[in-house]
């Protein structure tokens, strides 16, 4: 074969280069190709459904286009988290909010693609500074009603809900390079003509991006059983609060009651809002941490969206890894021991205190947080290391914050010692730490119920266990918090933040947040005497109605001294909240729900602290001690 000329070396060469050009051209062309070659899109002048366009939003509730009303223009915007472009532009679509949001202009998020579960929807646009509204298009049916068919491509609606136009953000960012400015404004330009009232020059342009992925049934091969696969995942990480006179509204013990709810389980666990847990992973490593491993979650959607196989018991195994060493067995009988008509699951306790009168609630309507000193005066300095709120009808009981009170003073956040919440573990602290009770102090406790359509009674009741092993170090903690805040009305993203400081070298337990209905999210950090900067956790869905702790391995977080630790929160006062009370109000520090707490708990004890006190078993009094 004769050798290529130089001449036709270089022809083939420009001729691979055009066939290339093309193709990757064919690759990222957007909804103006898109549209041409598939009917199916809707096409630019279109009106869409908005009620029947639905997502998930960041607290798991389902919502619609309606939602962004009274707006007279609505841009949706799809993006996934991994989407270089979609990175590359969050901070003008930020801006854009910004600068329109007073102009009847509404924004969304739109998160599609088998990844996008709640949870990491809402920590990526945490991370990205976005604080319009966000939703989860797993499916991508919400996408495809609007003719979305890349990230970050964006769609505008008018008033009467028509395609106004489709395509991307600008033309400066695009796939494997940029421009040092942008030619066209095309999103802006969009939205000026709208509200001038002006026809839109370019109702359509073609947009870079990630191809939006729509996911697939999912078949596994050999398929999951209940005995073999489905039942070992339920015992770890569901059967502790989803059993009889657990905290969960059904129980998931039996075949029977997995396949019962098994559409359930497979929506709750697939957006991830089951098991539930709220701590950006990304951040820091929690002993306690909820949540299952791929290979979990897949198996239970499978089993649950497919033939729900039995299987055979030989089959059934153990939980390899079961969520936490403090993962509460419910056959165990010592978790089940009942002094009186109560279930404790830190063991029989030392002593029980008992709620002097049981509280009546309506069958509907939301009820105030209610507040009750229980009859019993710790006249000695008492040292406990189990405490846990029980009730006789979990039902009811939606959280609890308990405190140690000096008597004459009323409930304040500051005398906290421990929570009950859904799903939460008691407190156990480890072996050689405990917490004081002052002489002179009563319990006292703070109750958030919820209504269940019928009335209810509720009465709870305080369980403390002394150690047993000389206590060497004391239980301390310090509240990042303040009064001194007014969040505007409709602000969606209103920044509280506050400091406080380690006196001594410490080392850490855990953290806990604490707002109301309109927290949003919340970081915490830790600043050494030198300045360096680490961030502890990240709470980017905040919900109040799971308020959670999380708690370090013994022994991994240490304090020098001097240690500022900073709390910063996010409180959304705007109309999309779901559970906002009063948007129109500007919300100050209050005790009740429709006003507003920023509260960020951090718990330690003194580094190396060698008390070397001996407990009484009987009575939690200290017997011996270093003088």
């Amino acid at each position: 074969m004769n050798r290529l000329s130089q001449r036709q070396r270089g022809w083939i060469i420009a001729s691979l280069g055009c066939l290339i050009a093309v193709g990757w051209w064919s690759l990222t062309r957007g909804s103006a190709d898109a549209a041409a070659s598939n009917d199916t899109l809707p096409a630019i002048g279109a009106v869409v459904d908005a009620g029947t366009i639905t997502f998930k939003d960041q607290w798991f509730l389902s919502r619609s286009l309606m939602d962004l009303e009274p707006a007279e223009i609505k841009v949706v915007v799809a993006v996934t988290e991994f989407c270089p472009l979609v990175k590359r532009y969050a901070p003008k679509l930020e801006m854009l909010f910004r600068t329109y949001r007073d102009r009847q202009v509404s924004m969304l998020a739109l998160y599609v693609g088998p990844e996008a579960s709640v949870p990491r929807m809402a920590a990526h646009a945490f991370e990205f500074g976005l604080t319009f509204p966000i939703g989860r298009d797993a499916e991508g049916v919400a996408a495809a009603a609007l003719g979305l068919t890349r990230t970050p491509q964006v769609v505008v609606l008018n008033r009467e809900n028509r395609i106004v136009y489709r395509g991307r953000i600008d033309d400066q960012y695009r796939v494997g390079g940029e421009r040092p400015h942008m030619r066209t404004d095309d999103l802006r330009d969009a939205i000026e003509a709208l509200l001038a009232g002006r026809a839109i020059a370019n109702p359509e342009t073609p947009a870079d991006g990630c191809r939006i992925t729509r996911p697939v049934a999912l078949r596994l091969n050999p398929a999951p059983t209940y005995h073999g696969h489905i039942r070992p995942i339920l015992q770890a990480h569901c059967v502790e609060c989803h059993r009889n006179g657990g905290d969960a509204p059904f129980p998931l013990t039996t075949v029977g009651d997995a396949r019962q709810h098994a559409e359930t389980i497979a929506e709750v666990v697939a957006e991830e809002r089951m098991p539930p847990w709220f701590a950006d992973p990304r951040h820091t490593e929690f002993v306690n941490r909820r949540g299952l491993d791929p290979e979990e979650k897949s198996l239970l959607i499978a089993w649950c969206r497919g033939d729900r196989a039995l299987g055979t018991p030989r089959e059934s195994v153990e939980p390899s890894v079961p969520r936490s060493s403090e993962a509460v067995k419910t056959n165990d009988a010592e978790s089940n021991s009942k002094p009186g008509n109560w279930t404790w699951r830190i063991g029989t306790p030392d002593l029980v205190i008992v709620q002097p009168f049981a509280h009546q609630l309506p069958a509907t309507g939301f009820i105030d947080y209610k507040y009750v000193v229980f009859p019993y005066l710790f006249t000695h300095e008492t040292w406990v290391d189990h405490v846990e709120i029980t009730s006789d009808n979990p039902t009811v009981l939606h959280h609890a914050n308990l405190a140690c009170v000096p008597l004459g003073r009323k409930f304040e956040q500051e005398f906290f010692i421990t929570g009950k919440v859904p799903g939460g573990d008691p407190m156990r602290l480890d072996p050689g730490i405990a917490y004081k009770i002052p002489a002179g102090s009563v319990l006292a406790i703070q109750i958030h119920y919820t209504t269940t359509g019928k009335p209810e009674t509720c009465r709870l009741a305080i369980g403390l266990k002394y150690p047993r092993v000389k206590v060497q170090r004391q239980l301390h903690h310090q509240q990042v918090t303040t009064g001194r805040f007014l969040i505007p009305p409709g602000e969606p993203a209103h920044v509280v933040q506050s400091t406080r400081t380690i006196p001594f070298d410490a080392e850490g337990l855990g953290m806990f947040s604490h707002m109301h209905l309109r927290g949003k999210n919340m970081i915490f950090d830790a600043i050494s005497p030198e300045g360096r900067r680490e961030r502890l956790l990240v709470v980017p869905n905040y919900h109040f109605e799971w308020q959670q702790p999380y708690r370090w391995r013994p022994g991994t977080k240490r304090f020098p001294a001097g240690t500022v630790l900073e709390v910063t929160a996010q409180f959304d006062n705007s109309a999309f909240n779901p559970f906002n009370p009063d948007p129109s109000r500007a919300v100050g520090y209050g005790d009740q729900t429709y006003d507003e707490m920023m509260f960020g708990f951090v718990f330690y004890t003194r580094a190396d602290e060698a008390l070397d006190l001996t407990i009484d078993p009987k009575t939690g009094r200290v017997v011996w001690g270093p003088r």
